[in-house]
């Protein structure tokens, strides 16, 4: 065995990442405006169902939609990198792929790892969302879900200076319940999937667009006065509250992540792939645009501090109908990102199953359909648990963290493949070249990417670290608590198993 400095370091030979890519046992059935369709029922959803409306009310009032736009203009630059990378290297796994044939087995692990962590709480908090919906509208219609059963055991509560957890008590077996359906249709299929997806896909953005040409006669500009609001402490309001809003809003834009994991299953990966990365990006970024602007317009932003905040906004100016319609509306958006997010985050174990890093349980196809069936129902129980106990702010941050750590990797690694097989034939390249430096070479893109990810990242550590001293210690033991599991279950598990250790 090689010294362990170098066996972490031990590269997938990018032979062997191509077979296995052709030999998966998953069907190609996935065309460019189906990606698209994924990335978009993956992007739109909790970011601008739910979220929106915390990061007006607690962080960035009116200038929300800045917030959205840095969020969007970061993830652009990230954008780029996945579609080159998913170019060359249309790979199960998508960014836990490239990072093993790039930049070797620890990195993989640790973005694996980080990944499992992003789709995992970004399940969750999708989950806590669909949940705050259906109760509102089942409360519309007469119906009422006892808060025991409808609220995380959590809460977050906005103080001066930021805001605090604190228990209540609930369990949210209603968040729970929607996970464990969307784990029965993935299940049963990928195509089925896709075409439950492409309905709901179509529903919510429907509903969206209504919502932005009907509410756009009815908006009081008062209501966007100050634009900005005054600082008052930390980052609540004033510009640091536009770029804390954006990094809690950055997890929204999860979606072309998913685009990436989808490879194996696309038609012609190298040219379908990234069309769907930058198609769906497109899409949804001038939606939640749209939909910010016209939502901070109808109410004042401290109303927005709900579970349903674009329902409250057309309810408060008399509009009941259209409100009972948003929550409809919201239900398919939250489903159907909920069903892609776990779709994919079931494929990554199944990439590191395949690896050998995770037990072989996680990459064994169901017998009938043909999916992870092992997988998709373990990641979305795991989902689950976080969904019944935590609340959607918390789960938000925490990942955004995993996601800031995912993107960066990926800027990395398309310099490293860039400076390692500059000749490699590339479908799709990022924009605005790059120079050498040293035998190194520097993009434009992926170091724009890499200062984006910086700049999202600050304002999340720095509230985290501020919550633990002063006695919030809930998210900081969270993250701490999962990295030393990801180490662990590395050295004692992974690092043994891996089958390019053991010759492929």
């Amino acid at each position: 065995m090689d010294k362990p400095p170098r066996s972490f370091l031990m590269r997938k030979p990018m032979e062997m990442a191509r077979r296995d890519a052709n030999s998966g046992g998953m069907t190609r059935t996935l065309g460019p405006w189906q990606l698209i369709f994924i990335g978009i029922g993956c992007i739109v959803g909790a970011g601008v169902y739910v979220m929106t409306g915390a990061a007006a009310a607690h962080y960035a009032g009116p200038a929300v939609i800045l917030s959205f736009l840095i969020a969007a203009l970061a993830c652009g630059f990230i954008c780029l990198c996945y579609a080159e990378l998913a170019s060359v290297l249309p790979l199960s796994g998508a960014s836990y792929a490239y990072a093993y044939t790039v930049l070797g087995e620890v990195f993989a692990w640790g973005l694996g790892w980080m990944l499992m962590l992003e789709f995992g709480l970004a399940g969750a908090a999708l989950a806590v969302g669909f949940s705050g919906y259906l109760t509102s509208l089942l409360g519309d219609f007469g119906v009422v879900v006892p808060a025991a059963l409808s609220t995380s055991w959590l809460r977050t509560q906005g103080e001066p200076g930021g805001v605090t957890l604190i228990a209540d008590g609930g369990i949210n077996l209603v968040a729970v319940a929607a996970l464990g359906l969307v784990a029965w249709v993935l299940v049963r299929g990928i195509r089925q999937s896709a075409a439950v997806n492409t309905v709901l896909v179509v529903v919510k953005v429907g509903v969206l667009i209504g919502f932005v040409l009907v509410g756009a006669g009815r908006v009081d500009s008062a209501n966007w006065l100050p634009f900005i609001p005054e600082n008052e402490g930390g980052f609540r309001y004033g510009v640091p509250g536009i770029f804390r809003a954006a990094s809690i809003l950055f997890f929204a834009y999860l979606g072309f992540e998913a685009v990436a994991t989808a490879a194996a299953e696309a038609k012609r990966p190298q040219r379908d792939v990234p069309l769907g990365i930058l198609g769906a990006l497109v899409a949804s970024s001038v939606l939640y645009g749209a939909v910010a602007l016209v939502m901070t317009g109808l109410v004042p932003f401290t109303a927005l501090d709900v579970p349903d905040p674009i329902a409250v906004a057309v309810g408060a100016v008399g509009m009941p109908v259209m409100a009972v319609i948003i929550k409809v509306g919201a239900l398919t958006g939250l489903a159907s990102v909920l069903l892609i997010n776990t779709y994919a985050q079931s494929r990554v174990c199944h990439a590191m199953s395949s690896d050998g890093l995770l037990p072989p349980r996680f990459s064994g196809l169901h017998p009938r359909f043909h999916t992870p069936g092992f997988a998709t129902i373990i990641v979305a129980g795991i989902s689950a648990v976080a969904a019944a106990l935590l609340p959607i702010a918390l789960l938000a941050d925490l990942v955004s963290l995993g996601t800031i750590a995912v993107f960066s990797t990926v800027a990395i690694a398309v310099m490293k493949l860039r400076t390692t097989h500059p000749d490699l034939p590339r479908p799709f390249k990022v924009p605005l070249g790059g120079i050498w430096v040293g035998g190194v070479w520097i993009g434009t893109v992926p170091v724009l990417a890499l200062a984006s990810c910086v700049m999202m990242a600050v304002p999340v550590l720095d509230d985290i670290v501020l919550r633990a001293i002063q006695g919030d210690w809930a998210p900081a033991l969270i993250l701490l608590a999962y990295i030393a599991c990801g180490v662990a279950l590395y050295l004692g598990y992974g690092y043994r198993k891996a089958r390019i250790r053991a010759g492929g």
